[in-house]
């Protein structure tokens, strides 16, 4: 999910509005509303919940509201197994659940459950060039992949995604590294909507971790942990079982040398070295001064043994929520019936400011 500054980090939690003078305090006028997708597959793995599922769980407590979407709608574009999808859903549900989103403290709910995510999205198509999607990498190199057709859809899945975001006027996405285009051409986009029909759109910034924004493949460094295209040894996933994890962490490639440093040159070991400091929740530096001196071996054995610590209750919590399906559509569903009503009322702006369907009446005062 557009290139832009990531919002500070401070007590105010919205766009100041100075009142009484230029020496007044500034006032936020609304809360900060977070929002973000996530593709439903039950495998997720450590990039996944480095860059987004922590995210999510963190945002909770700073947002009103923070809003998460399973991007059922999305995976429609890329060759599937309908049955599976929905089984999918649950799955993808079941974890960030486990991974500690609160439905009492965030909205979580499935894309396909709010229409007025799709009839924004075409109304958002009249202010995108074909340009812009066309130079996307993500269709680029999924184009590449596609065995029988390339989709319109994945062209337009930018769009969408922008309506996804768009429709909340959220703040903050909190995402991994390789969504930044997609969040440039959001911005992009709602910035020509605003400047062809008035202001009604809400610029997003990115919220992309300062560590971990780009977790590795443990056996080829020179690309991403990924569900699709990268190698099985070289990818965690959040469910592995611990033995599984600490194995695939000691067979981790790292690079020339021994010290364990950070550097452009030393991408497997740099990997490694910020996957430990997102566990123990410190900074790289103090990953390197722990490990002076001390061989590869040493630093892999540490961080599959910690990887595998930090991710067991995820697991565990999964094991007890996945089996009850009806509960995680409940879920779902209520979630749906919250972002409905603010999407909702985003469309209403956006259909006015284009003149589509019959203008609102006005309300005058009462006799």
């Amino acid at each position: 999910m557009a290139a832009l500054a990531a919002a500070p980090d401070s007590d105010q939690t919205g766009p100041a509005v100075l009142r009484g003078g230029t020496d007044a305090p500034a006032v936020p006028s609304r809360s900060v509303v977070i929002f973000s997708g996530i593709q439903p597959t039950g495998r997720k793995h450590l990039g996944n919940h480095i860059g987004g599922i922590r995210q999510y769980v963190a945002g909770q407590d700073k947002a009103a509201p923070a809003i998460y979407c399973i991007v059922d709608l999305h995976a429609v574009t890329v060759e599937y197994e309908p049955v599976k999808l929905r089984e999918r859903v649950y799955d993808t549900t079941a974890i960030l659940l486990a991974a500690g989103l609160d439905p009492e403290r965030c909205i979580l709910f499935r894309q396909g459950d709010v229409h007025e995510h799709a009839e924004l999205s075409w109304l958002l198509s009249s202010v995108t060039s074909v340009g812009e999607l066309n130079r996307m990498h993500q269709f680029r190199d999924k184009s590449a992949q596609q065995r029988r057709l390339v989709s319109a859809g994945l062209l337009f899945y930018p769009v969408l995604q922008a309506a996804d975001v768009l429709a909340y006027r959220a703040d903050e996405v909190p995402v991994g590294e390789d969504q930044r285009e997609h969040l440039e051409l959001m911005r992009d986009v709602a910035e020509r909507f605003n400047g062809r029909f008035g202001e009604t759109l809400v610029l997003p910034a990115s919220r992309i971790p300062e560590v971990g924004a780009r977790v590795l493949d443990l056996q080829d460094p020179a690309r991403k942990m990924s569900t699709t295209g990268a190698t099985e040894q070289g990818t965690v996933y959040v469910l592995d079982e611990p033995g599984t994890i600490a194995k695939k962490f000691r067979r981790a490639v790292t690079d020339s040398g021994s010290e364990i440093v950070r550097a452009e040159d030393k991408p497997g070991v740099t990997n490694l070295i910020e996957i430990l400091a997102v566990v123990r929740g410190v900074s790289p530096e103090a990953v390197e001064h722990d490990f002076a001196g001390r061989g590869y071996g040493d630093l892999k054995t540490a961080v599959g043994d910690e990887v595998a610590g930090w991710l067991a209750p995820v697991r565990e919590r999964y094991e007890a929520l996945r089996g009850d399906d009806s509960q995680l559509e409940g879920i779902l569903a209520e979630g749906a019936e919250k972002a409905r009503a603010i999407a909702a009322g985003t469309l209403a702006d956006v259909r006015e400011a284009m003149g589509v369907g019959p203008a609102r009446r006005s309300v005058g005062p009462a006799t």
